[in-house]
């Protein structure tokens, strides 16, 4: 890299307070490549970042380049020109759950858009070399930035115990709840149950292979909507509860058979999670809380998303320059679309 360089890059300040400007490039460390990004996906925890100024127990403490779903070209070294989606989680693998192989929970985690590390919205970054993960031309650029959220959904699948012929429900139709559909469906579920807030989400988890879906409305009053009843019906063995919600919770714990498992995968507003006890503890269930992706789930989402049995493209809805990230940021908070995607 050029000393002095400047790079493209957007940073977040505060509380919906995105800025676009020009930066000195950080200098490229021990183990790393300079990668030119291509795309980067908003997620979820991106819009707690943009709309709280923090996510869980973490606080904006210093203006942050956001975004942790990328993929891009290597610049320099051996595998120039090499076509690559990134682990966003640079672990320490000394650690005692690095060395478990749960390197999701590493004690000295690095994670792009996190804390101290910056992440992918700017045009050029150094990243670790072993953490950037070759994709065939047979996946397009725009869907390599899908690879990351498709790993957190294969993490949360391994933690159920789903086979073929199990009844299934998914509460929360966003990217990852659109994935766990899709994937389900690979996996020879009997029946995939997903609910949502939002009538094109549903749609969309109908077109991915939902055998049932339906639009819940998002009062936690006292009555529960007709609406909520039918989905609490709707018996399964295991959930997926991707929205974040306590309502997904309950209904969650509602539809799932005595003895069941929920594995928890969206992230509460405030950092905290509330549902009715007595429903759980009389069926026994096991909840199960998923964090991010272990190392072998990016090889893996390559993998399938390879085989075009997948369709990552139709998650994708808005397409924004790093100049417009501002607007990208607004589109993500208005949840009018599915994925947003930022081409640095």
């Amino acid at each position: 890299m050029a000393a002095g360089q400047l790079v493209a890059t957007a940073r977040i300040h505060g509380k919906e307070d995105i800025r676009v400007g020009q930066e000195l490039a950080a200098e490229v460390g021990p183990g790393e490549v300079l990668l030119r990004v291509t795309d980067v996906g908003l997620c979820g925890s991106d819009l707690h970042w943009y709309e709280e100024a923090s996510i869980g127990d973490a606080r904006l403490s210093r203006p942050l380049v956001l975004g942790h779903e990328f993929a891009g070209v290597i610049v320099d070294g051996p595998r120039a020109g090499q076509r690559v989606a990134a682990d966003p989680a640079a672990d320490c693998g000394h650690c005692a759950p690095c060395l478990e192989g749960r390197n999701n929970l590493c004690l000295a985690m690095h994670f792009a858009g996190h804390g101290s590390t910056d992440g992918a919205l700017r045009t050029l970054m150094s990243w670790p070399e072993r953490l950037l993960v070759p994709i065939p031309d047979s996946i397009g650029d725009d869907e390599a930035a899908v690879l990351e959220p498709l790993g957190v959904a294969l993490h949360a699948l391994d933690l159920s115990p789903v086979g073929p012929g199990a009844r299934v429900g998914v509460y929360g139709c966003g990217p990852i709840g659109l994935l766990l559909v899709e994937l389900l469906r690979l996996r020879g579920a009997s029946a995939v149950i997903a609910t949502d807030r939002l009538e094109h989400r549903v749609a969309a988890a109908r077109a991915m292979g939902a055998t049932a879906a339906f639009v819940v409305d998002a009062d936690a009053g006292p009555d529960v909507s007709a609406a909520r009843k039918l989905v609490r019906e709707q018996e399964v063995d295991v959930a997926f509860e991707v929205s974040g919600s306590d309502e997904a919770l309950d209904d969650a714990i509602a539809a799932v058979r005595p003895g069941g498992r929920i594995v928890i995968v969206g992230i509460p507003r405030q950092d905290r999670t509330a549902f009715g006890a007595g429903g759980a503890r009389r069926k026994e269930l096991t909840l199960q809380l998923c964090r991010r992706m272990v190392a072998s789930d990016l090889p893996h989402a390559v993998e399938l998303a390879a085989t075009g049995e997948l369709h990552l493209s139709e998650l994708i809805t808005h397409r924004y320059p790093l100049s417009l990230a501002r607007e990208a940021f607004a589109t993500l908070a208005e949840r009018s679309g599915i994925k947003v995607i930022v081409n640095p």
